[in-house]
């Protein structure tokens, strides 16, 4: 799919410092967070119903570190075709505050980036390498990615939440 729309909606989204009003109400402290230890994460939250579907999310370096080059290697499987007119929502939220909402053409920012995979993808299994550069204006928080792509007929085509935490990481005075 493109990239999967994974790559280039990613560095969108935390390349983004715009503020966007919160439209929904969510309960403070209610707010899922990275295990002990790990750096970013992800998942795909989509069921039989989305034709992609991730295999598996590689980064590089990992952690991904703020103003550096990311390589990012994603492997999945589409069930049927991918074509014009595929788009991603993807929403940013740091806590419960929404930084970022917005709508990509997922085969449009696929030909801009000159991606290996374009439209239309076929059925099967693809692996796509891409390295992106980080801004390094990312503030040090924990960040929230909720990738909700869709077919031209509106049609679930992939779901997708990722956590990464580019919050300064504190090391211990004592190492036991």
């Amino acid at each position: 799919m493109a990239r999967f729309g994974f790559l280039l909606l990613l560095a969108a989204a935390l390349g983004s410092v715009v503020a966007t009003p919160v439209d929904e109400q969510e309960r403070l402290g209610n707010t899922p967070s990275l295990a002990p230890g790990k750096d970013w994460d992800w998942t795909d939250c989509g069921d039989d119903s989305h034709i992609v579907h991730i295999k598996s999310i590689q980064v590089s370096p990992d952690p991904p570190q703020r103003g550096e080059d990311l390589t990012v290697t994603v492997e999945g499987v589409a069930d049927s075709p991918v074509e014009d007119g595929a788009y991603a929502d993807v929403t940013v939220k740091v806590g419960v505050i929404k930084i970022l909402q917005k709508e990509f053409d997922v085969c449009e920012e696929a030909l801009k980036a000159n991606a290996t995979v374009q439209c239309p993808v076929e059925k099967g299994t693809h692996k796509v390498v891409q390295t992106v550069t980080l801004p390094k204006e990312i503030p040090p928080a924990q960040f929230k990615v909720n990738v909700r792509g869709y077919t031209a007929d509106d049609e679930d085509m992939v779901c997708l939440d990722l956590m990464m935490d580019f919050r300064p990481k504190r090391s211990s005075l004592f190492s036991w």
